[in-house]
């Protein structure tokens, strides 16, 4: 909400200099004259910026989430660099350094770290430590704090409560350490292994250089491969209760999945036609008879864009 009213700033500011805004303070004399007094105050803007400068980073995080891409390799590195930009935007409007204390920022602090622990998985901190860029020389010396996912203590142990669990046979249990002790460490048949981790997609890399360690390839393919949202299943959902309502609640589950299925894979399809990119049924299945050119700016392919 204060994000669109930044952007239009100016019109507000405009209607409340203007003369027909008398005819609505008649409604409301004082509520009008507050929100005149908020809309044309330097000092009420300056805190709207302030809010939307050390909410963006958590906003930007959720939104990267939110998707059907595969992120769950990214998770744990996205929320250490987003609680370190949120940080940095209230130790800046502070005037405070880093190392300072900031009540405001020890609030906001706990507030995110709750978040963290109820939703954090030993998941999360294995496909961070199977991914081959967080070892390279690159992304280590991008910030002086990072350190490589081996030697982190949380990230360890919650990588070895989900190994443990994974793999029961201690046998292959012991296979799988050693596997990684190899990967962690650089060790890699060919040099090209240790130059690509930086240059290649963490996937790429393994389907490359991943035969050297078998079972960790495999395990990389899962997880890797994962997206961290569950944004793909509430479509699916949606879908599905068009297709099971009230009306047409007698059909057995096995042909409501045919039908969804069905459905599914028609409207991928139809994106691939000529007439849903120039005809009148373009971008049916994002707005319907009520697409129209001029909804560009209000984000409607914005939203799209993550099924």
């Amino acid at each position: 909400m204060l994000k669109r009213l930044k952007l239009i700033k100016r019109c507000l500011q405009v209607m409340a200099i203007s003369d027909q805004w008398a005819s609505y303070r008649e409604d409301d004399v004082g509520k009008a004259q507050k929100v005149k007094d908020m809309i044309l105050s330097d000092l009420w803007w300056d805190k709207v910026d302030y809010i939307l400068e050390f909410t963006a980073p958590i906003y930007d995080m959720l939104r990267v989430a939110d998707t059907d891409k595969p992120c769950l390799l990214l998770v744990y590195e996205m929320w250490d660099s987003m609680i370190e930009k949120v940080k940095a935007a209230i130790c800046r409007h502070e005037g405070l350094e880093d190392d300072q204390y900031s009540s405001f920022w020890s609030v906001v602090y706990d507030i995110l770290l709750d978040r963290w622990t109820k939703n954090c998985t030993p998941l999360h901190c294995l496909a961070h430590s199977l991914n081959p860029k967080y070892y390279s020389i690159e992304w280590l010396s991008e910030n002086p704090k990072r350190i490589s996912p081996h030697r982190d203590h949380e990230i360890s142990m919650e990588r070895s409560k989900c190994l443990k669990r994974y793999f029961e046979d201690e046998d292959e249990l012991k296979v799988v350490k050693f596997e990684f002790a190899t990967f962690s460490g650089g060790r890699f048949p060919s040099l090209d292994a240790l130059t690509d981790r930086w240059a290649l997609q963490p996937l790429v890399w393994w389907q490359y250089h991943g035969s050297a360690f078998p079972i960790l390839q495999t395990l990389a393919f899962k997880l890797l491969g994962q997206p961290c949202s569950s944004s793909c299943a509430e479509r699916n959902w949606s879908t599905y209760k068009f297709i099971h309502s009230l009306k047409r609640n007698k059909m057995v589950p096995a042909r409501a999945e045919d039908l969804v299925y069905v459905h599914s894979n028609l409207r991928l399809l139809s994106r691939r036609n000529e007439e849903y990119v120039n005809t009148s049924k373009k971008m049916w299945d994002i707005a319907g008879n009520s697409w129209n050119e001029s909804d560009i700016g209000a984000g409607i392919l914005e939203n799209a864009a993550l099924t």
